[in-house]
C-alpha cells in the first residue's frame, strides 16, 4: 500500500463522508435498522450514532480497511450495543445465510469493486422477511450532470480509493436480486452536483 492511500486517503475519506448534508441524510435512513445488522462499508463508524439502540441487537461491520477501523474506534467503544468487524471485502462476506435481520449501506456502493455480487452476497445473508436499507450518491438524472460525471469518474475514482461518482444506484440493486420497495432521491444542498446526487429507500429480496 503507497503512503497516500494508508496515511492521507483514510482521514479525507472520514472527513468527506462526514460532512453536514451526509449527516443529515444518514439520519434518515440507519434509525430504521432492527435486529442483528450487517452493515457493509463500515468504514470509520459514521453510522453508530444514528442506530436507534432499543431496536438493535448487534452490528456486523465488513470494511477491507484497517485504518478506517481504527479510525471508528471511538464511536465503537461508545455504542451501546454490540460492533463486530470482519476486516474483508463485501463480495467474500464470512455470514452463514440467513443470519441477519437487516443490511445497511450508506455511501459505499461507489467504491465496492463488483457491486452485483456485493448485494448477492448480502441477499444471501438475510433472513426470511429482512431488508435491505441504503443511501447512496450516484448517477445524476440530468443529462448535464451525468455527462460531467461520466467524464471525470476515471480521474475521480483513482483520486479517492476507488469511488464512482456516476454507479446507476437503483440498477444494481435489481442487478445483485432486490425490489425496491421505497425510494427517495434529492440533490444534496452545499454539495457539487456531480457528487450529490442522493439515492435512499429499502429493498427487499426479489
Amino acid at each position: 500500500m503507497n503512503p497516500y492511500d494508508k496515511y492521507v486517503l483514510p482521514h479525507l475519506t472520514h472527513l468527506s463522508c462526514g460532512t453536514k448534508p451526509n449527516r443529515y441524510q444518514r439520519r434518515k435512513i440507519v434509525p430504521e435498522a432492527k435486529g442483528v445488522v450487517l452493515e457493509i462499508g463500515i468504514g470509520s463508524g459514521h453510522n453508530l450514532p444514528y442506530y436507534d439502540p432499543d431496536k438493535v441487537k448487534c452490528v456486523i461491520g465488513i470494511d477491507p480497511s484497517r485504518e478506517l477501523w481504527q479510525i471508528a474506534k471511538p464511536a465503537v467503544d461508545h455504542a451501546p450495543f454490540e460492533v463486530t468487524h470482519h476486516r474483508t471485502t463485501a463480495e467474500d462476506m464470512p455470514l452463514e445465510r440467513h443470519s441477519v435481520d437487516t443490511v445497511l449501506v450508506t455511501y459505499t456502493l461507489c467504491t465496492i469493486p463488483d457491486v452485483v455480487s456485493a448485494l448477492r452476497a448480502a441477499k444471501g445473508a438475510l433472513k426470511p422477511g429482512g431488508e435491505l436499507l441504503f443511501c447512496e450518491h450516484g448517477l445524476a438524472p440530468d443529462v448535464r450532470i451525468e455527462t460531467w460525471q461520466r467524464r471525470l469518474d476515471p480521474v475521480w475514482s483513482r483520486l479517492a480509493g476507488g469511488c464512482h461518482i456516476d454507479r446507476p444506484i437503483p440498477a444494481l440493486l435489481q442487478a445483485g436480486g432486490f425490489n425496491i420497495t421505497r425510494l427517495e432521491t434529492m440533490y444534496l444542498p452545499s454539495t457539487l452536483k456531480i457528487f450529490g446526487f442522493n439515492y435512499w429507500g429499502s429493498a427487499r429480496p426479489a
